[in-house]
This record gives structure tokens, C-alpha cells and sequence, in this order.
């Protein structure tokens, strides 16, 4: 039995921030991944918390990070995110985990030529 709880409790979903406002009520004590770009302006650090806002075109998220390893390295304004946590009763989203990535160091600055390939 507790080998099947531990799977449970492992299983998560990727899902956007639209997908969460259409869960409605749903998402009680459900651990959960919402992807999104930090916003920019929205970090606010304090001792014991990180706040940000998480956004995907029109929409926000509120996330509040509570865990206990440092945030990496490209979390910063308009990075990809990726929150691991819960939904909490007063929609602030509060994660346990954190997953960035800087999408400027990974795409072509408009204007570039785009890299081809070719036969050798």
C-alpha cells in the first residue's frame, strides 16, 4: 500500500494557467505543475518566500515559493517556469519547487539569420 500511495503522490500534470482556472474547486490538496513566464517586475524576495507572478497571453498566476532549495540561476524576469505545488484556498499558487529556463539564451535575437543545415 505504501509503495502505491507514494506513486500516487508522485504523478503530476503539466498544465497551463487556463486549464487551472477552468478546474474550478478541483485542485484541493492535488499537487500540480503550471507552466508559465515570470512577469516581469513581479519578483519580490523575502526571508523565508519568493512571490511572483506566473503569465501565458492574457493570463496570471500568483505563485508564492516556499521551498527549500535555492531558485535557479535563470529565474528572472521573462523566464519559463515551471511551478510544482498547490492551489491554495485563496488562489496564490504555493510551490515547493521551481524550474526555469531563460528562453533568450535558447532563440535566435529577431532579425538573425536562422543556423541551416547541411549534407557534409
Amino acid at each position: 500500500w505504501l509503495a502505491l500511495a507514494g506513486i500516487s503522490e508522485s504523478k503530476t500534470y503539466y498544465i497551463t494557467i487556463a486549464e487551472l482556472e477552468g478546474m474550478q474547486g478541483k485542485t484541493a490538496e492535488r499537487r500540480l505543475r503550471v507552466a508559465g513566464d515570470v512577469q516581469p517586475g513581479s519578483i519580490v524576495r523575502s526571508a523565508d518566500r519568493v512571490q511572483f507572478v506566473l503569465r501565458q497571453e492574457n493570463r496570471t498566476l500568483k505563485v508564492v515559493y516556499t521551498g527549500r532549495d535555492p531558485l535557479p540561476d535563470t529565474f528572472r524576469d521573462n523566464a519559463q517556469a515551471l511551478a510544482d505545488g498547490r492551489l491554495g484556498p485563496d488562489g496564490v499558487f504555493e510551490a515547493k519547487k521551481i524550474q526555469a529556463k531563460c528562453a533568450s539564451k535558447y532563440e535566435a535575437k529577431p532579425g538573425a539569420p536562422q543556423p541551416t543545415s547541411r549534407a557534409t
